[in-house]
């Protein structure tokens, strides 16, 4: 039985490009998603604090007008430490030798787990500069980011990148450059894991309904911290789980680590992925116990 492929949509890169000057200006789908990403998760909290009923003594942690100012403090958080978390995370060794190529954002080369830590430190300064509690605020981002995510890893799967182990399951892809390259390396097929949209889904549409409703119908935004914790777990387990069909940075496999982990133990290892998500879910679950215990006493 001959199994079955699905071909790549032929989508491209970029929504648009023209040239001007001699050079090239493109509008990439990765660049949208992170636009249209942050655009509705400010939507999202101008909303929440609008709603005062749903916090602390019903009264909101922050007002519109500075909702829109952390939005600046988020983004540099994202990106510096997204940069930063991929070259000293993934590809210390290279980045040093080439240290020029640390800057150049748009050759690729983002770190969820560096954004996050990104995202904490700003966050931080930014409750610190306005006297703001820092617990809430965290709530009302945690809560707004799933989407953000949904639309990044959407925007992974149609520049073809970040793919999947090989596989014939029925709803496997056949992707296109690299991909194809290394599968012809080995004997197997050259259809893979779409598990760029195994993270959308999990990471993106079953976090962001979790968190909506533990938030708005269980009322855990009256417990602060809770829905950080809440986060960290979801999007943790979500991560470490669909590394087990995600193929491995180029520089983590070798004829000894076909897997790519990032550390091996006999015949058991853990991705690089998987590392850096275990700490996420014991951190969480840590955080959601501390602020449960908080609100009995």
């Amino acid at each position: 039985m001959i199994p079955i492929r699905l071909p790549f949509p032929d989508i491209g890169p970029n929504i648009f490009a023209f040239e001007l000057f001699g050079r090239e200006i493109a509008l990439r789908w990765y660049a949208m998603a992170y636009i249209v990403g942050i655009i509705i998760g400010w939507i999202i909290v101008i909303r929440l604090v609008k709603q005062a009923s749903l916090w602390p003594d019903n009264k909101a942690p922050m007002t519109g007008e500075q909702v829109s100012d952390l939005v600046t403090w988020i983004i540099l958080g994202v990106v510096l430490g997204g940069r930063l978390g991929f070259v000293f995370f993934y590809q210390p060794a290279y980045y040093l030798a080439n240290p020029a190529e640390i800057l150049q954002v748009w050759q690729g080369g983002m770190s969820f787990h560096g954004g996050a830590l990104g995202v904490l430190i700003a966050g931080l300064a930014f409750c610190w500069k306005n006297k703001l509690r820092p617990l809430q605020v965290g709530d009302a981002i945690a809560v707004a980011t799933p989407p953000a995510l949904f639309l990044g890893r959407c925007a992974n799967f149609i520049n073809a990148e970040l793919w999947g182990r090989p596989t014939d399951l029925p709803w496997a892809v056949v992707f296109p450059g690299d991909a194809a390259q290394a599968c012809a390396t080995v004997e197997t097929l050259c259809a893979r894991h779409p598990s760029q949209l195994y993270e959308a889904i999990l990471e993106g549409l079953v976090l962001c309904a979790v968190l909506f409703w533990l938030g708005l119908r269980r009322g855990w935004f009256k417990t602060p911290g809770a829905l950080i914790g809440a986060f960290l777990v979801g999007y943790g387990t979500a991560r470490f789980f669909v590394e087990f069909f995600r193929q491995p940075d180029a520089h983590f496999t070798s004829e000894l680590n076909p897997l790519g982990y990032a550390w091996q133990l006999g015949e058991f290892g853990i991705t690089m992925g998987q590392f850096l998500s275990s700490p996420m879910i014991l951190v969480g679950l840590l955080i959601i116990w501390a602020a449960r215990r908080r609100q009995v006493a």
